[in-house]
């Protein structure tokens, strides 16, 4: 019987590299849902605030003024559409971070194993 190769790694220890690595991307892919979920929600609270209070308190929005005209007016003509428009380059802005975060993490969890080429990943 020929003793094993102690420099040569074993199917079991390879079987192991990859699932350990497998469980490291599903980690990776889960923080970066839940990020976007937090971040999806965050501004959907924003921009439903937006919409709703500028409506509800109209009344006495009406009392402050904004370069001449009402707050309760300039909200509804144009706040709400700059408002939308941020929120809108926020999620932009702030996904483009996450991705290339999770990009990153992908990269480091695919680590570079036996017969392992680059692992795939979104663009950054």
């Amino acid at each position: 019987m020929t003793t094993p190769d102690p420099t040569r790694p074993s199917a079991l220890d390879d079987a192991g590299a990859i699932a350990q690595r497998q469980l490291v991307l599903l980690a990776a892919r889960a923080r970066h849902w839940q990020r976007t979920r937090r971040l999806t929600f965050a501004l959907l609270a924003l921009w439903l605030a937006a919409s709703f209070f500028s409506v509800f308190f109209a009344r006495e929005l009406a009392g402050l003024s904004l370069f001449g005209w009402p707050l309760s007016f300039y909200l509804a003509a144009q706040g709400a559409a700059l408002i939308y428009l941020s929120i809108l380059a926020a999620y932009a802005l702030a996904m483009r971070r996450f991705d290339r975060r999770y990009a990153r993490e992908l990269g480091a969890g695919a680590g570079a194993g036996p017969g392992d080429s680059a692992a795939p990943g979104p663009a950054a």
